[in-house]
């Protein structure tokens, strides 16, 4: 008689998921094609003018400024999130710096990208250093930009030489200081590009700048959550749950702030029929209305979403990330083009369609709806410089060593 002798069964580790592969080719891929057919676009532009765009004399900035705007409060959450624990000597968020650190260096790429696109032509940017105007916000925002992308790269330099043992630890905190206030006041000088033309009735608060480091802090900490928790269940990095946690309740508090900002601003205005009264009215109920109810709606439910445990899942936190990045854009597109929908000409010229968009009806006639619409052009040439920013996030990802020491 023999006996039947049944294995003890064996411990199995989970089956991690493995990172890169044919999958990352292909978006790499991808993203080249699209960042190609956006320049090809770009030199459509070029050829044929900016006429071809929806922008005119009134309403000289659009799409283009509208990203550049966005990508540099992308870019901040990065450099902030990874420099404010060094600096500060406070715990970090689990070995995500150097991932953070390379998504605010793609985003200010873009960023740059976008101002080139707008300029009407690349040798335009030589100009901007060849007959510099220093007393211009928007040189001053030139110089902190380039300074900003230049302090990344080297930032990412310094992590990895820390994580060789090459740069002491008190190298790495300096550097963090500096970017920490370098990063915060390249989004003030971006807001002073708007706040100090007094022209246009809704830039022209000394709120702007608050305005553009809350909600730079509410997408950039936003875009670092999705990314960081992207990788994870993709297996380029292990993230502790604690981490995400924590992350997703800064988020909270960020939308929070942004929120109040906006809130006492539209309330000084508004009151008792201030003199930003029409602001208001053009963003309750006029025509930004939609952008305006939009954002608060998506950063409300961010927020709630955010705020109560059960919901504060992954797939919760990627949610609430995704709505307070687009409410953010919302925000974005209800600055830009508020400044230009309230006239500001008592005495306009004659009009033509290199004048005003909807020309045919007059002066009055442009203020009647959206001063200002993109073109198809101007989405394809966006969407370039996006898939730009994304081709150089997935090229770092495959090549540089970005993982946490920890990870292999």
């Amino acid at each position: 008689m023999t006996e039947n002798v049944t294995a003890a069964p064996t411990a199995t580790k989970p089956k991690r998921e493995t990172w890169g592969g044919r999958g990352l080719t292909v978006a790499i891929a991808v993203a080249a094609v699209i960042t190609v057919a956006g320049i090809a676009c770009w030199a459509v532009q070029l050829s044929g003018g900016m006429v071809q765009t929806g922008m005119r004399n009134l309403d000289s900035w659009g799409l283009y400024i509208t990203m550049f705007m966005f990508f540099v409060g992308l870019s901040a959450g990065g450099l902030i999130i990874s420099s404010v624990p060094n600096a500060f000597g406070m715990k970090g968020f689990g070995g995500i710096s150097k991932v953070a650190i390379w998504t605010s260096v793609c985003c200010t790429c873009a960023a740059i990208g976008f101002v080139v696109v707008d300029l009407g032509g690349p040798a335009r940017l030589w100009e901007l250093f060849v007959y510099s105007n220093f007393t211009s916000p928007l040189m001053w925002d030139i110089l902190v930009l380039g300074t900003y992308l230049i302090l990344s790269v080297v930032y990412l330099w310094a992590y990895l030489r820390h994580e060789a043992g090459k740069l002491s630890h008190t190298a790495i905190r300096a550097i963090s200081v500096v970017a920490l206030i370098v990063a915060i006041l390249v989004h003030n000088v971006t807001a002073w590009i708007f706040s100090l033309a007094p022209a246009h009735e809704f830039w022209h608060t000394a709120l702007m700048g608050p305005w553009f480091v809350a909600s730079a802090l509410d997408c950039g900490t936003g875009l670092v959550l999705i990314v960081c928790l992207a990788l994870r269940r993709a297996g380029y990095l292990s993230l502790e749950q604690k981490h995400v946690t924590n992350l997703a309740k800064m988020l909270a508090v960020f939308v929070l702030v942004d929120l109040y900002f906006y809130a006492c601003d539209l309330l000084t205005s508004g009151y008792f029929g201030g003199e930003g009264a029409e602001v208001v009215t053009m963003l309750t109920s006029g025509a930004l209305a939609p952008a305006f109810w939009t954002q608060i709606i998506l950063m409300a439910v961010s927020v709630a979403i955010l705020v109560v445990p059960k919901l504060r899942t992954d797939a919760g936190v990627v949610a609430a990330s995704a709505l307070a990045i687009v409410g953010v854009f919302c925000k974005r597109l209800q600055i830009l083009v508020g400044g230009f929908q309230i006239p500001n000409l008592d005495m306009p010229g004659v009009t033509t369609q290199y004048t005003i968009t909807n020309w045919q009806a007059g002066f009055s006639g442009a203020y009647q709806g959206m001063v200002y619409a993109p073109q198809p052009i101007e989405f394809v040439v966006a969407a370039g410089v996006l898939a730009m920013c994304v081709l150089f996030l997935l090229l770092g990802l495959k090549y540089l060593p970005l993982k946490p020491a920890g990870d292999k």
